[in-house]
């Protein structure tokens, strides 16, 4: 063990110690604490919100979408499914066509946005239907699944019949009589915010042809490897499309939501990274007060051969000892609190009997978190890295201690 080092410790830790220097330097060692554990456990909950968004938003909405500008439709279906499905770039390809409309149940009306899908096995939104609402959706041309806040709304119940009422235009740019549809509710699709008060679903040849379209489907929805390349990607397969259509991605939807999230992030960083400086600073007050109270015990050091540079080091490792305490107390108790957070916050909702997020609402009714290793690195050699910067001005006043004047 080096000499710094034991003389460090017993600067530290030596009884004699005035009390005020001692209470200066716990409540850096705190700060630091606090600050860190706040920090990570703050980033988990963003991370797990990024997470939701990308699981349950975008599992449902399309990461993009290109539909024709008229009522022709998509050109060429099948030929330009094959062509985009072997973009690497792009993960799935499905037709589809969307409807606007009014849902009409006893006398009550409701809006909401239709989209005609094609039947498959393996639907993009599996974890919001369930599966018995989903076989009785796909064996049934006349059927729709609509979103829970909407059968709410209209008080209605699975096997319910309703009637879709969609708008028409003339060439003249005149509303007709609408269109008509009958449809039997076939289950409930459960996304979570607004997105539950206004999407159903149908048969992509129902949506079709009440639409008035002479192609197959509208548009095209696109499933991509990566949904946050979703704005570059949508651009360059929309301006080399053989055809004239339009283009659009989720972040022109539903991109609000994910930039609040980031916006959160930064805040949160720049906001308890200052806690942890503010802290630093506090070692600062009590490393210079040390190097006061001990500037006998420096001259003595000094006059038995100590060098500056021992001195230096010994008072900064005296001062990084407090951050790397406070550091290792605040990650270890985020480590343990961040990965069940969401359990412990229900615990807590649960006892005290309220409901800090209302599914209504926002897109998630519980608190999620999903512990990130980057962020606990981040925080860690931040915090370190504070806590030496925080040492170097005191360290560097006590090796110019003189000890003539010290021991006069």
């Amino acid at each position: 063990m080096s000499l710094s080092w034991q003389l460090a410790r017993r600067f530290r830790t030596t009884k004699a110690q005035n009390r005020f220097i001692s209470f200066i330097s716990l409540s850096s060692t705190v700060g630091i604490a606090l600050g860190c554990f706040v920090l990570i456990i703050l980033l988990s909950v963003m991370n797990g919100f990024e997470r939701e968004l990308t699981h349950r938003i975008l599992a449902i909405v399309p990461h993009g979408e290109i539909y024709s500008v008229d009522n022709r439709g998509i050109e060429n279906l099948d030929a330009q499914l094959y062509r985009l499905n072997a973009d690497p770039r792009v993960k799935k390809v499905e037709p589809y066509t969307e409807l606007t409309g009014m849902l009409q149940y006893k006398g009550t009306l409701k809006a909401v946005a239709l989209t005609g899908i094609l039947i498959d096995d393996n639907p993009r939104f599996a974890e919001q239907v369930s599966n018995a609402d989903w076989q009785r959706f796909s064996r049934d041309e006349d059927s729709v699944l609509i979103g829970k806040a909407i059968a709410k709304n209209l008080g209605l119940q699975i096997g319910d019949t309703v009637r879709a009422l969609i708008p028409v235009t003339t060439k003249d740019l005149r509303f007709s009589a609408p269109t008509t549809i009958t449809l039997t509710v076939a289950g409930l699709i459960s996304v979570g915010g607004e997105l539950d008060n206004q999407l159903g679903l149908l048969h992509l040849s129902k949506a079709s042809a009440a639409s008035g379209i002479t192609g197959q489907a509208m548009g095209l929805r696109f499933t991509l490897e990566d949904p946050f390349s979703a704005y570059a990607t949508m651009r360059d397969i929309g301006y080399t499309y053989p055809q004239a259509v339009y283009m659009s991605d989720w972040t022109r939807t539903q991109g609000h939501l994910y930039n609040d999230i980031q916006l959160v992030r930064t805040v949160v960083y720049i906001a308890l990274a200052l806690v942890i400086a503010v802290a630093c600073f506090n070692i600062v007050s009590s490393l210079v007060m040390s190097v006061r109270e001990k500037q006998p015990a420096i001259a003595i050091l000094k006059t038995m051969g100590a060098t500056d540079s021992l001195i230096r080091h010994t008072f900064m490792l005296q001062g990084a000892l407090n951050g790397v305490i406070g550091m290792s107390v605040g990650v270890g108790l985020a480590l343990l609190i961040a990965p069940n957070l969401s359990r412990i916050v229900q615990s807590i909702e649960n006892i005290l009997g309220i409901h800090l997020l209302s599914g209504d609402i926002y897109f998630i009714d519980f608190l999620p978190s999903e512990l990130m290793w980057q962020d606990v690195a981040v925080t860690v050699v931040m915090a370190i890295v504070l806590s030496v910067l925080a040492t170097i001005y005191p360290a560097y006043k006590a090796a110019k201690v003189s000890p003539s004047q010290s021991l006069h």
